[in-house]
């Protein structure tokens, strides 16, 4: 028995580091689409290439993947709405600021929201040092955005940021509990993706007409790599969140602030203050607590 008991947690904890590896995996590819999106010349009609090649991907899921549990589909349904509304203040606030501002409002507010809710309504047991670690990772994003006032950076990117970070929120937690609901994450995002593309299509069409739909072969190489950069992301993220506490998985994924400075550095030529290694440093040392 203790032979077993033994062999059982070595296994457990080998899964949960293969967990947290992937999920930082998943991180840096989060990273690297908005940094293309950010790259490009339209950001929201990358934004919407974006979206329509995730939804022929997803589309391609749905097909090879068991259909979710009839439960999941408000949760589908209610994903994709929140998606399509997150790309739309992500799109908007990059028209606004650099990646290395604006991603880090928008993706540091959501893991204090998605702790904030998890309390109150999920069954997810998350220690104190866990909640420690995930104040420390969202400490770190949040003083990356402190340039916006202290550098006299564009503050119309505010509000859309904010609004990106309340819809990571929702669809952080509505993908999580879907996931489970739906008993397979792959066909659940497979669908939630493809009903994204059809939202996004008509806000597109509505808000700048059908010519947004024209573009030429290198942007829509640009939008498909994106696509399948974000898919990619997403997926590892909601079958992570099937295997482990959806606060902890959200929060993980927000050391994607860390890997879109260094790209915004290094490949963009922004600026890197002493400010931003802090809060680096904050991001770190939060990613590691998770793992004490």
């Amino acid at each position: 028995m203790q032979r077993a008991t033994a062999w059982q947690t070595t296994k457990a904890q080998a899964v949960s580091i293969s967990i947290f590896l992937i999920v930082l995996f998943a991180a840096l590819l989060h990273a690297s689409w908005n940094a293309v999106i950010k790259l490009g010349g339209d950001r929201f009609q990358g934004m919407l290439l974006l979206s329509l090649s995730q939804g022929v991907m997803g589309l391609v899921m749905a097909i090879v993947f068991p259909l979710p549990a009839a439960a999941a589909w408000p949760w589908i349904l209610a994903s994709g709405l929140l998606h399509t509304a997150y790309k739309l203040f992500l799109g908007a606030a990059y028209g606004h600021g650099d990646l290395s501002r604006v991603y880090p409002i928008a993706r540091g507010t959501a893991p204090m929201l998605v702790a904030l809710v998890g309390v109150f309504a999920l069954s997810d047991q998350v220690t104190g040092l866990e909640y420690f670690a995930i104040l420390l990772v969202g400490l770190g994003v949040l003083l990356m955005a402190q340039g916006v006032f202290a550098n006299g950076e564009a503050r119309r990117l505010l509000p859309f940021a904010f609004g990106s970070a309340a819809c990571t929120a929702g669809y952080s937690l509505v993908d999580g509990i879907g996931a489970r609901v739906a008993l397979d994450a792959s066909g659940f995002v497979g669908w939630m993706f493809f009903l994204d593309a059809c939202f996004f299509a008509v806000a597109a069409a509505w808000w700048r007409g059908p010519l947004v739909f024209r573009a030429s072969t290198k942007i829509w190489q640009k939008g498909i790599l994106a696509g399948a950069l974000s898919l990619g992301a997403y997926w590892i993220a909601v079958w992570a969140m099937t295997k482990a506490p959806i606060a902890l998985v959200a929060s993980l994924r927000e050391t994607s602030v860390l890997f879109a400075m260094i790209i915004g550095v290094v490949l963009m030529g922004e600026r890197a203050d002493r400010g931003k290694w802090i809060a680096g440093g904050l991001i770190l040392s939060g990613v590691i607590a998770m793992r004490l």
